[in-house]
């Protein structure tokens, strides 16, 4: 049984997204939290890009040429992928900013745990 490609891309953004929120929620380790939120990131990229892609689709840049209806037809959807890319530069910066902060808590509390940050 073969899969198309863009069900396995909207498969793997499901396991992604829910492998993260499964981080997020029960572990500890504040580093591996923000590496879960990074999956759900991710995984919500993936599913963008997957909503954007078209089997046999042509980049969407209209070269001289080329026949408008052919352009029309065939071109993938651009939105996906500029929200994408905006969408990685604001996880990147974000993945710095939290880590700039654990960095400061582990200097605080003398440790990364989150339990023992809030003193539970």
């Amino acid at each position: 049984m073969i899969i198309d490609t863009q069900l396995a891309a909207l498969f793997t953004a499901g396991a992604l997204i829910v492998i993260g929120i499964f981080g997020a929620l029960f572990l500890d380790n504040l580093i591996k939290k923000v590496i879960a939120l990074a999956f759900i990131g991710d995984g919500a990229n993936l599913f963008l890009v997957s909503l954007g892609y078209k089997a046999g689709g042509i980049v969407y840049i209209f070269l001289p040429g080329m026949a408008m209806s052919n352009f029309s037809q065939n071109a993938s959807y651009p939105l996906p992928y500029a929200l994408v890319l905006t969408s990685i530069v604001i996880g990147a910066s974000t993945m710095a900013v939290m880590l700039g902060i654990i960095i400061i808590l582990n200097k605080k509390y003398g440790s990364i745990s989150a339990s023992k940050i809030l003193g539970e």
